[in-house]
């Protein structure tokens, strides 16, 4: 069913760049699929790339987990179609996708735009409705033109409200010009019914199936293979805590972690080429669609990033399955771990020896990670979604008016 056939409330409509591995897609998707769910508005999804190529793998769109996940739930789903090998200038859209994309918007009380990239679509529309901008990451500097893409649409009047997954996001696009009025923070959450411990039999058998030993100490590192996740600083630090923990085990997985990815096994054989036996503990899964079972065999939930993060989801649906998270000091993943983690600086030797202590400790921090649950529910960030979109509809006003 499309938006213009609801019988229900409000109609929202999210632009995605594309479905792909992520965890700012997998957090929208929960909130559309949510909020669609819920019955008081109505959701669908427009991508602009029906398919596209990052971490040197092609992602194709219905394949895609988030993608299921919506059609699943009932939401209307559909693509602008362009393909990585259309060889298509990225910031011009032809008149047939406009179109299409126009077909979509028209249907709409308001627009959602996954992350800033999807504005210039949106503002390249003849069409106009109310956009709330959806930021994950607190690197305006990093954005290239989406970022004046942003500003742009908050100039024009199209852009009605910013969420922001966390202060640190809001804080540095206010810096960067978004005006403050426009800012929203929606702290991150998830679905607590997934994401939790297991029972050890369970544990064991998956660590069985995933060839990992019992009584192993486990190292999970979920991100995808790029410069802001630093895989270079965890391959480092894998290293070394698997040279002092005979029993240590790391396992990577996200887009780019297999072997199938040309610069991730030159990483390894740059850390491990005269210690095979080490790599023989160094478990690279790519893409799994089954987190939570990944999360929940784990010791320690690392995370290395450089720059760009705001609220990691890893962060906390690692230790909500049990796992206790690791982090360097970026965006808001100190504020995150506070009372149930560790935060570290970036040498690959105090991380390793972090991950030791960690292990240690899971058993003295459950209790911690028991008490933490109900602040990363995302019962909460649902309502705080609803309720930007609600006031962005009631503040447009004629200039947005829905035929």
């Amino acid at each position: 069913m499309s938006l213009n056939s609801s019988p229900r409330g409000l109609r929202v409509l999210s632009v995605y760049e594309g479905f792909f591995s992520g965890g700012a897609r997998q957090l929208h998707s929960t909130v559309v699929a949510g909020l669609h769910a819920g019955g008081r508005q109505r959701h669908a999804a427009l991508s602009i790339h029906a398919e596209i190529r990052r971490e040197n793998t092609l992602q194709r769109m219905v394949d895609d987990q988030r993608f299921r996940m919506l059609r699943s739930a009932g939401v209307h789903v559909s693509t602008v179609g362009r393909r990585p090998d259309d060889g298509l200038d990225p910031r011009v859209f032809l008149p047939a996708e406009l179109e299409r994309a126009a077909a979509e918007v028209r249907g709409a009380h308001v627009v959602m735009s996954l992350k800033e990239q999807p504005l210039r679509l949106t503002n390249a529309l003849d069409v106009a409705r109310p956009v709330v901008a959806c930021l994950h990451r607190s690197d305006p500097e990093h954005q290239g033109s989406a970022l004046g893409d942003l500003l742009l649409a908050a100039r024009t009047g199209r852009l009605a409200a910013v969420v922001c997954c966390a202060e640190s996001t809001r804080d540095a696009y206010r810096a960067a010009g978004v005006p403050d009025s426009l800012l929203h923070v929606v702290p991150n959450g998830i679905d607590l019914t997934r994401f939790r411990p297991v029972r050890v039999p369970r544990r064991r058998a998956l660590r069985g199936a995933l060839g990992l030993p019992g009584d192993a100490t486990v190292v999970v590192f979920a991100a995808r293979f790029d410069a802001m996740k630093n895989p270079a600083l965890f391959i480092a630090a894998a290293r070394q805590f698997l040279e002092r923990d005979p029993a240590g085990h790391v396992v990577l997985c996200g887009a780019g972690m297999s072997e199938a990815n040309p610069d991730l096994m030159v990483e390894l054989g740059l850390a491990f080429g005269d210690r095979p036996d080490l790599l023989d503990r160094v478990h690279a899964l790519g893409v799994r669609p089954d987190m939570e079972q990944l999360y929940a065999v784990a010791d320690v939930v690392a995370l290395t990033s450089v720059f760009g993060e705001a609220s990691p989801l890893c962060l906390m649906e690692g230790a909500m399955c049990g796992a206790i998270p690791v982090t360097t000091p970026v965006g808001d993943s100190a504020r995150t771990v506070d009372g149930i983690g560790f935060v570290t600086g970036f040498d690959a030797a105090e991380i390793a020896e972090t991950w030791i202590e960690a292990a240690a400790r899971r058993d003295e921090l459950a209790g911690a990670l028991t008490a933490a649950r109900p602040r990363f529910s995302h019962v909460r960030m649902l309502a705080g979604y609803a309720q930007v979109l609600e006031s962005a509809e009631r503040g447009a006003g004629a200039r947005f008016a829905v035929a």
